[in-house]
């Protein structure tokens, strides 16, 4: 179980509580306090993340969170859930190289994006999750759907003659997630190491790794034409 902190911190100035029963869109209300907390992690850290700050943080009372959340625990949850949606809109794009390539450029899109501290929060999540067998459960669950939906797609594509048929599948999906896991930790430390061209070539090198033995059609064909 999750224990609130004593203490808070209070780098943001929060925007003047709302007293009584929450009312409005309900989902925009959630997702208005997810945000919150994501940036209270993000930028006071992990122990910051009472109830009563996220709701200083979103301007609303204690109460207005609560509704939504019973504990500090079912608003992590949340969160990291959350996150995990997120990740799995990356895998809507067509089943070809382009697309394969899309996937990866929209990850490191969201990367660059993350105004809100989602990915920075996210580290300091999943660091607490190695000692909480609640929030590890959530990630391997999310994670291992994730790598199944990336092996099936990439097992089509070798059914399809673009993706390598040496490496399984699945051993494919594992090294892909890994690497685009390594740019959304490098991208916020060393965002100049992340320019148009390094980018594109990056993304050519990525579809080089899961073309046939060989061969560059996979990678050639993924390219954006002018």
């Amino acid at each position: 179980m999750i224990d609130e902190p004593t203490t808070t911190k209070t780098q943001a100035q929060p925007a003047p509580a709302r007293r009584g029963r929450p009312v409005g869109d309900r989902e925009g209300r959630r997702s208005a306090l997810l945000e919150a907390a994501m940036r209270v992690i993000a930028e006071e850290g992990f122990a910051a993340a009472s109830l009563r700050r996220v709701a200083q943080r979103a301007g609303v009372s204690t109460g207005a969170v609560t509704y939504s959340f019973a504990n500090k625990e079912a608003m992590l949850t949340a969160v990291i859930e959350s996150q995990f949606d997120r990740f799995d809109t990356l895998l809507d794009v067509e089943l070809s190289p382009q697309g394969v390539r899309a996937m990866f450029e929209r990850w490191l899109e969201m990367c660059r994006a993350d105004e809100g501290g989602e990915w920075v929060s996210g580290f300091q999540l999943l660091a607490y999750a190695r000692h909480d067998p609640v929030l590890a459960d959530i990630y391997q669950r999310r994670n291992a759907r994730f790598r199944a939906a990336a092996a099936e797609m990439l097992a089509r594509g070798q059914e399809r003659g673009w993706v390598r048929t040496d490496v399984p599948a699945d051993l494919l999906a594992d090294q892909l997630t890994a690497m685009g896991d390594g740019w959304m930790i490098l991208l916020p430390i060393e965002p100049e190491r992340f320019g148009p061209a390094r980018v594109s070539a990056l993304l050519d090198a990525t579809m080089a790794l899961i073309a046939p033995p060989g061969t560059r059609k996979a990678a050639d064909d993924s390219r954006p034409r002018g």
